[in-house]
């Protein structure tokens, strides 16, 4: 890691991607790649990522996936400013660009910049999921974590307006919020998986990682959980894949792409 003024930059992805971001405040971890692992994006498709910060998940996903497009989307304007310099510091400037908007702002503020209805084949999104009880004295760190009531349904109605038909949405919540998940895909989705994510064996998930297809109906699918340590701390092999070497994290319902 090196480190200017109040910037520091930080590998992922074992040093596939560098990522400029704040040293205080709200910074990326394995959510975004893990995220990233769940979208099953193909080439030529064009990916939205929602609540982006300094681009984490979307800059791994597009990393992973030759031929993808991917728009990163943050209400922040100095994380939207870093989400763009690290997709150009990355390599990937051709490919993803980064856009200052309000996920909760009108559907023309999207039209505007470039984003319109039906339009993405895949969004992905990390939204706030803490209540508001002892919210941290960093603004950033209250905005990219702090979720005022009904969050996560308005930005799954976000995600449903971009998404053309058949396309998938893939979304990280606190395991805890299982039932959230479940009512805010609503109608609108269907053929849900599910990914339980395990900070050791014998451990309750604490994440769970959510796929789902608009405007298509299918069986919901529980799928086996994702363990990231083994008892005594050591990273599982499958967690090393995923974290360190780009290995997928495949949904069964946000692989289906029909045509």
């Amino acid at each position: 890691m090196s480190a200017q003024g109040d910037f520091s930059d930080d590998a992922a992805l074992g040093g596939r991607l560098v990522l400029r971001q704040p040293r205080r405040g709200h910074r990326f971890g394995h959510d975004s790649i893990l995220l990233a692992a769940a979208t099953q994006a193909l080439a030529g498709e064009h990916a939205v990522e929602l609540g982006a910060g300094v681009g984490a998940a979307g800059l791994a996903l597009a990393r992973r996936v030759a031929g993808l497009t991917v728009t990163l989307v943050e209400i922040d304007p100095a994380l939207a400013g870093l989400a763009r310099d690290n997709a150009l510091r990355n390599g990937l400037g051709e490919r993803v660009r980064a856009v200052c908007l309000d996920v909760a702002g009108p559907a023309g503020a999207f039209a505007a910049a470039g984003l319109k209805p039906g339009t993405a084949d895949r969004v992905l999104m990390n939204p706030p999921f803490n209540a508001a009880q002892n919210p941290s004295p960093q603004r950033g760190r209250r905005v990219a974590r702090i979720a005022p009531p009904g969050t996560l349904g308005r930005w799954l109605a976000v995600a449903a307006r971009l998404l053309r038909p058949g396309g998938a949405v893939t979304l990280i919540w606190r395991a805890d919020g299982l039932d959230e998940v479940l009512a805010a895909l609503g109608s609108e989705f269907g053929a849900v998986s599910i990914l339980p994510i395990h900070p050791k064996p014998a451990m309750p998930a604490i994440r769970v990682l959510a796929g789902a297809v608009k405007a298509q109906r299918g069986p919901l699918t529980l799928l086996p959980g994702l363990v990231l340590a083994d008892a005594g701390g050591k990273p599982s092999p499958q967690a090393e894949a995923v974290l360190r070497h780009g290995a997928t994290l495949p949904l069964t319902g946000a692989e289906n792409n029909p045509s």
